[in-house]
């Protein structure tokens, strides 16, 4: 082999080294917030189209629903002054429910309510007829505190994926039915424009890089 052969072949795996190193510092200096809103089975994009200049998020995790049945009054609340007094409203104000363990109920269709007495696990009373709710009660009430009309002001509500597979266990015992099914029942029963999330925790965080504020009711 020539002198100058051996240098070309040095100099080209040296290149190529450099080459490989850049890429990896470049992919190290990628947002990690871009790559985690499309990695992965979740539909994370929202995260990243929520572009007001004013956000709040409102960690409804580890309520009982049944010690508070007007749990979305603080996000209206926001709502409601930010339009009163800067004439602001979605886009341009950003909110997001997270709900994870016992407040599962309130992401939940009236039929998964009916079909595992969600209303009676949780000891919810349904007010019109005083006893355990067979239907979703914070959904569609027709006031302006409910989960139909929250999201219709823009506000995106989450589910964390491992507090359902907790909660798919506890409903497979207790009606002796496959886990599987009862997940993928689950799944299927979300409220419409629920958005199923890894875990609750990584929601918190990845909202939060996003701008949005932390509040827990």
């Amino acid at each position: 082999m020539s002198l100058s052969h051996g240098r070309r072949s040095f100099i080209s795996t040296v290149a190529s080294l450099a080459g490989l190193a850049a890429a990896r510092v470049s992919a190290a200096q990628q947002p990690r917030g871009e790559s985690a809103a499309v990695s992965g089975p979740f539909d994370m994009a929202w995260l990243d189209q929520m572009k007001g200049k004013h956000k709040q998020l409102y960690d409804l995790g580890g309520l009982a629903l049944a010690d508070d049945p007007r749990p979305l009054r603080f996000t209206r609340n926001f709502l409601d002054t930010f339009r009163d007094e800067y004439h602001l409203e979605f886009p341009d104000i950003n909110t997001a429910v997270g709900i994870s363990g016992p407040a599962f109920p309130m992401n939940a269709s009236d039929r998964l309510w009916a079909k595992y007495k969600l209303g009676e696990r949780s000891k919810i009373v349904d007010p019109m007829t005083k006893q355990p709710a067979v239907r979703n009660i914070f959904y569609d009430d027709g006031s302006d505190i409910s989960v139909k009309a929250i999201q219709a002001r823009g506000a995106v509500f989450w589910q964390c994926n491992v507090a359902l597979g907790q909660v798919a266990q506890q409903l497979a015992a207790a009606f002796q039915m496959p886990l599987a099914e009862v997940r993928a029942d689950l799944i299927a029963g979300l409220n419409p424009g629920v958005r199923l999330m890894p875990s609750h925790v990584m929601a918190l965080a990845l909202a939060q890089e996003r701008g949005f504020t932390y509040m827990k009711p």
